[in-house]
């Protein structure tokens, strides 16, 4: 069932969650447990839950005693098979709590723009779900260029909703929810809900209008929740620690209310060709 109010979220059938870095790297990772017992909850109601995880390099940089997030690109690489390595042994550890098998998925936004790897990956997460694995995504950064410098999981979480005709797509993160502006700034306030005809160039997320390119922050996933919004799949931006609330469909964060044709409209956005009749 589409989400098309927020309330709906806890009775979609099948549901993309996407959780950042910051969410559950360093210090974090003890999120892991939480989110998973929001997951299996979720999967408990009888719904589908397609895992996108962020945080290889974040996860990477203690491990290999980096100071910080290393700037060149092989570096980067390098710290990405680290850190992808030890965070899905995360996840697969809490999720062996309940018996439940994770599945890794590596992609790049590459190939889920050309028909054949576009296909494979359906197939593939479509199978995992029917065996009961929980798919869990991330960026392949080992072997991406663009994608690790500019790209960002937001993004491909959107367009992973749009290849599996997901019913709704959460965004957690470390902001419970979009404001008009920086939240620092004098009559910021948060935004409820965004319709699909509302325009957002009045909005600024993280110094950026939504229209422009964003580098990571509030920019990216306002620009992936239109994305997902626009593909006729509803989208909901808040915190992880709103996980629990978010999958129950409770008011919390910024609900992206989706089209219900699944037709573009507004803002022209890269929605992802896709064969009706593919997977």
């Amino acid at each position: 069932m589409t989400a098309y109010a927020r309330q709906d979220i806890s009775t979609a059938k099948r549901v993309v969650v996407k959780v950042g870095s910051s969410s559950i790297s360093g210090d974090a990772s003890w999120r892991i447990d939480m989110l998973v017992d929001a997951l299996i909850r979720a999967r408990g109601r009888g719904q589908e839950i397609i895992l996108v995880s962020s945080g290889a390099i974040a996860t990477a940089v203690s491990l290999m005693d980096l100071d910080g997030r290393p700037a060149d690109l092989a570096t980067q690489q390098a710290a990405a098979a680290v850190g992808q390595n030890v965070l899905l042994w995360r996840w697969q550890s809490s999720l062996d709590r309940f018996g439940v098998l994770a599945g890794q998925v590596l992609l790049t936004l590459s190939d889920l723009q050309e028909a054949t790897p576009r296909s494979n990956a359906r197939r593939a997460i479509e199978r995992m779900l029917t065996l009961g694995v929980m798919p869990i995504v991330n960026e392949n950064d080992t072997v991406a260029t663009h994608e690790i410098r500019f790209g960002d999981n937001d993004r491909l979480s959107a367009l992973v909703a749009r290849l599996l005709r997901a019913d709704a797509l959460v965004l957690l993160s470390d902001i419970a929810s979009l404001y008009t502006a920086p939240p620092d700034r004098p009559g910021s306030h948060p935004i409820d809900v965004i319709g699909p005809d509302d325009d957002l160039r009045s909005y600024e997320f993280g110094g950026k209008v939504v229209n422009s390119v964003g580098t990571g922050g509030a920019a990216t996933k306002a620009t992936a929740a239109r994305l997902a919004q626009q593909a006729g799949v509803g989208a909901l931006v808040t915190s992880a620690d709103n996980v629990q609330e978010a999958l129950a469909g409770h008011d919390v964060g910024t609900w992206f209310a989706p089209v219900e044709d699944g037709h573009p409209k507004t803002e022209s956005l890269p929605i992802i060709p896709l064969d009706e009749n593919e997977g």
